[in-house]
């Protein structure tokens, strides 16, 4: 059982978490990560994540503004498969570290690039940093519901550097794929800004149709009325509600059948069959939007009684009860690191405890992806600072670099020939899949005869499911049916990834399990990619965003102090904590269902790799909770001495002075100046509005730390003089790291003019609404082609994926009169 990756030669140059996190799952899995740091380390180091983060690495510190060292970067990097950075292109260029150098000295080299903005557009040479992401897309604005007062909230969860870290392994494992084949390495270039567009179910789509359709379809309509009533069934659906032992719990039962059961063990069951209530339940159960003529007051009413039910139990009777009743549960809004401590991360086995020679045993989250066969090795611990300087420097003079003809290779997509069959509903894992189209993977989504759930989540048409389906031939099958066994087995046979989402147990009872696929295809690789896992005691309890939310500790981590120990006074008080709570780590704008989705789309794109080079078929597993575990991974780890790492301030305004958002004359801003460099261009462009250059409390790093307020009292008055606009086209034009928050919806942002201008989107065909914009494919490749697909109708190809499984017209004749499949 070898490491899948051994031989790979990684060098990651940067101290953005984003090529962290790249790196991070590339060592774990075997692959030699040489870490390039700046002169003082990287600024990761700051953060007790940094253990986890760079675990099994090595750390060589070289100046690249030196040209000695630069060279020594150079054949190191030359030398490597794949290098992975976050320095911006122009600086790469400048010191001859860029993909067209590189590749012109390693024709075989997959050369990524992480940027903010992308290569295109007046803000393609802005630093790659996650806040000045959020601000722009919209994403600070978005949490604003978070906090009690007016203005955007910084968002502490490194939404788009998660996001932007797994597209980038995306296409490192494409563009690996492809190599083996074409012999020929390339570039690939990705962003924070346009992978923030996968965080987002069906957000987009809505802005989609609001251009398509400008005047008949307005798209993001309100959830609460303004007497804070509820427009729509998830505020029960995804109850927010307090114990009498003062524990916050997620509920999540937004499918009408667990919806059915929560009301059940709640004891209201009765409800259904009641005159004054039986319209309202029955609407409220099956459908999203809430009758219109329902009074507030018979609204407020529910509300109050279900807050009354929840508070009426301990947690611990609370999780009797879901004992006894399978279809319902919730989770428990966890804070800090508790999520090390989730029974089902150590059931399933995704938590490690490696020795550090500093900090003795550190418990941290496992790799983000299970083998079966070939399991990753955790055992290094991370690097001392130039700890491998000596061994670095003498490899680097032993290479011999010079400019090497290019490969001639063909311009196809990277995972044309790939084959994933899917079994799963909703976005965690089926968006991942998706992603997988734009490369030129081939996916079958199975679906239930009435189709995907998203299908009907939204009012019109399709517009639920439109984006998770894009690219994917639909088929309809009943699941349920023995017979349909047999016809699934025969589309098995010549697929090459099985990807599966459901509840533990459900794919064994319905035949489809690992075992059953590896019996008909024994080559396969099969993903399970469920809420918490394959085993007992979570692994059949239903997950939804939200409840991974909770769960893992990311709305705790964004609301913070907002949230305060004990029991709120009154249902109106319990009503508006549970409101922060929700948009701190639910909004459409991002969301734990983006967080787990991406993290499938690299195990998908891993499991190709790894099929193109021989490795046997296996069993793997990711799972929404230790995605969410990986993506908090700047602070995840415990261990004796342990520091506190970067948390917002009691207004959830930033990290510090120089990490926060100020509000201008008219409009806000986001300042993001996290090294020495940063700070010498900020205090020299401020020259003319005050003096901080001249200021003896900011003369140093520690200085600036031991007078935080005094500089976050400056910085606010300086900044409220001029507007935003004004802060940032001055700002910009200095390379200063800050931008104007933009208050518009994310998910309009994530298809509009900035993000046209930055080649974020393309145009797409869909048999419901025909051509729309849609967010284009993530990775832009130097060679290989990308493609943007459309969406698909319930059961649009079932005949044709029976027709090549071999069924005639006749046999499909008869699954459609037996009822087994659907046509659309």
């Amino acid at each position: 059982m070898s490491a899948v990756l051994s031989g790979l030669k990684v060098v990651e140059l940067g101290d953005q978490q984003a090529v962290s996190h790249v790196g991070n799952v590339l060592a774990d899995f075997g692959a030699e990560v040489i870490c390039i740091e700046p002169a003082g380390g990287s600024r990761l180091r700051k953060q007790p994540g940094f253990l986890f983060l760079a675990r099994g690495k090595k750390s060589i510190v070289l100046d690249y503004g030196n040209p000695a060292d630069a060279e020594i970067a150079r054949k190191l990097m030359a030398d490597a498969d794949v290098v992975v950075t976050t320095e911006r292109a122009k600086d790469l260029k400048a010191w001859k570290l860029d993909s067209e150098t590189l590749t012109g000295l390693n024709p075989r080299l997959v050369y990524a690039q992480i940027s903010s903005f992308g290569t295109e557009g007046a803000f393609a040479d802005v630093k790659t940093d996650d806040a000045l992401v959020s601000a722009k897309m919209g994403l600070h604005q978005s949490f604003s519901p978070a906090t009690n007062r007016p203005g955007p909230t910084w968002s502490s969860t490194p939404w788009t550097t998660w996001s932007g870290a797994q597209v980038a392994l995306q296409g490192i494992f494409a563009a690996l794929r492809d190599r083996q084949t074409s012999g020929a390495g390339q570039s690939v270039s990705v962003s924070l800004g346009h992978a923030m567009g996968g965080l987002d179910p069906w957000g987009q789509s809505n802005a989609a149709l609001a251009q398509v359709f400008p005047d008949a379809f307005k798209g993001g309509g309100m959830m609460y009325a303004p007497d804070g009533a509820p427009y729509l069934s998830y505020a029960y659906k995804l109850l927010i509600a307090i114990t009498r032992d003062g524990h916050w719990l997620q509920f999540s039962q937004v499918q009408p059948r667990l919806f059915r059961d929560f009301m059940t063990a709640c004891g209201l069951d009765w409800m259904y069959e009641d005159e004054k209530w039986a319209h309202f339940m029955k609407t409220c159960t099956d459908t999203v939007m809430i009758p219109p003529e329902t009074p507030s007051e018979m609204r407020f009413e529910f509300w109050n009684t279900l807050y009354d039910i929840v508070q009426s139990k301990t947690l611990a009777q609370w999780q009797a009860t879901f004992d006894e009743y399978p279809n319902v549960f919730a989770e428990v809004f966890r804070r800090g690191t508790d999520v090390l401590h989730h029974k089902q991360l150590e059931v399933e086995h995704q938590l490690t405890t490696i020795r550090d020679r500093d900090h003795g045993d550190v418990l941290q989250p496992a790799a983000l992806v299970r083998l079966s066969e070939n399991p990753a090795v955790l055992i290094a611990d991370a690097p001392r600072i130039n700890e491998h300087d000596g061994e670095l420097r003498a490899r680097a003079g032993e290479i011999e670099i010079s400019a090497k003809p290019a490969i001639a290779a063909p311009s196809n997509l990277p995972l044309a020939g790939v084959t994933i069959l899917e079994l799963g509903t909703f976005y965690a894992a089926p968006y991942g899949s998706t992603v997988m189209t734009d490369l030129g993977a081939r996916v079958i989504k199975v679906e239930a005869l009435d189709g995907e759930p998203m299908r009907t989540q939204q009012a019109f048409p399709e517009a639920g499911a439109m984006k998770v389906l894009q690219g994917k031939e639909a088929f309809a099958l009943d699941l349920g049916s023995p017979d349909a066994r047999k016809v699934l087995s025969e589309v098995a046979k010549n697929v090459d990834i099985v990807m599966c989402s459901f509840r533990a147990g459900a794919a064994d009872r319905l035949g489809v399990g690992f075992a059953d696929m590896q019996k008909i295809n024994p080559k396969v690789m099969y993903l399970d990619c469920p809420g918490f896992g394959v085993l007992p005691p979570y692994g059949a309890r239903p997950a939804f965003a939200p409840t991974m939310s909770a769960g893992s500790g990311i709305a705790m981590r964004n609301v913070g102090s907002q949230i305060p120990e004990g029991i709120p006074a009154s249902h109106e008080a319990i009503r508006k904590l549970a409101l922060q709570l929700s948009a701190g780590g639910t909004t459409g704008a991002a969301q734990p269902d983006g967080v787990a989705a991406f993290g499938v789309g690299t195990a998908l794109a891993m499991a190709s790799y790894m099929q193109s080079i021989g490795v046997q078929g296996q069993q793997l597993l990711t799972t929404m909770l230790q995605s969410c575990a990986h993506a908090l991974g700047q602070g995840m780890v415990e261990f004796d001495g342990r520091w506190e790492h970067s948390t917002a301030d009691d207004e959830i305004l930033g990290f510090n002075a120089l990490e926060r958002l100020y509000e201008g004359s008219e409009g806000w801003i986001a300042l993001s100046c996290t090294n020495e460099t940063d700070w010498q261009r900020f205090a020299s462009a401020m020259a003319n509005y005050v003096d901080l250059a001249g200021d003896s409390r900011f003369a140093n790093s520690s200085l600036r730390e031991e007078h935080d307020g005094a500089l976050v009292e400056i910085l606010s008055q300086t900044f409220a003089k001029r507007t935003s606009s004004q802060w940032e086209t001055d700002m910009h034009n200095a390379d200063v790291p800050l931008v104007e928050v933009n208050f518009g919806q994310s998910e309009h942002v994530a298809i509009g003019e900035f993000a046209v201008e930055h080649g974020m989107v393309s145009r797409a065909a869909s048999p419901i609404v025909g051509d729309y914009p849609r967010v284009a494919p993530y990775q832009k490749f130097s060679r290989s082609k990308t493609q943007s697909l459309g969406g698909n109708t319930k059961g649009q190809h079932t005949k044709a994926v029976l027709l090549e499984a071999g069924f005639s017209d006749e046999d499909i004749a008869g699954f459609l009169a037996q009822g087994l499949i659907s046509l659309g």
